[in-house]
């Protein structure tokens, strides 16, 4: 994230901390962030199990409306703090979109298309990927899950 701050001039990142992707240090990480920096608007927390951790410690703490929990997630899992107030939105790739762009790419390299670095390979609805130099490409932006459509994937995963 850092490596892209320059991109939002807005935000200040206060500290980085890691939860080591458990539940219990993920929790008590974001409470001690409440408690250190009491004017904290976000929490951005990038694994599925450090998202829903800060969004139980939010609102236990009675702070649903001041810090919008962010990051990536699972709408299994993050229903509850969706609904709740203590995240407005989370993403993560939407499996729909990541089989499509797999399949599609198996379908290019099946007929002809060369995997090697900077190849270009169309990959139908999800547009066109480019190789990096270890022949790897994101199949597609990662979706972004909110009160609009929670509900249509949290049966889903």
């Amino acid at each position: 994230m850092n490596k892209v701050m320059g991109d939002y001039p807005g935000i200040e990142v206060v500290a980085t901390v890691y939860g080591d992707d458990l539940a219990d240090k993920s929790y008590r990480e974001a409470q001690g962030l409440m408690q250190s920096y009491p004017d904290l608007d976000a929490i951005i927390a990038p694994t599925s199990v450090g998202i829903v951790a800060a969004a139980q410690a939010v609102e236990d703490a009675g702070k649903i409306g001041q810090v919008n929990v962010t990051g990536l997630g699972l709408p299994s899992e993050m229903a509850g703090a969706i609904e709740s107030g203590a995240s407005k939105s989370f993403a993560i790739w939407n499996p729909i979109d990541l089989g499509y762009s797999a399949a599609m790419i198996a379908h290019a390299l099946a007929s002809g298309a060369t995997a090697e670095p900077g190849a270009e390979i169309e990959i139908g609805r999800m547009g066109t990927i480019t190789l990096d130099e270890t022949n790897s490409a994101a199949m597609a932006d990662p979706f972004v899950y909110d009160s609009s459509n929670i509900d249509d994937f949290k049966s889903i995963f």
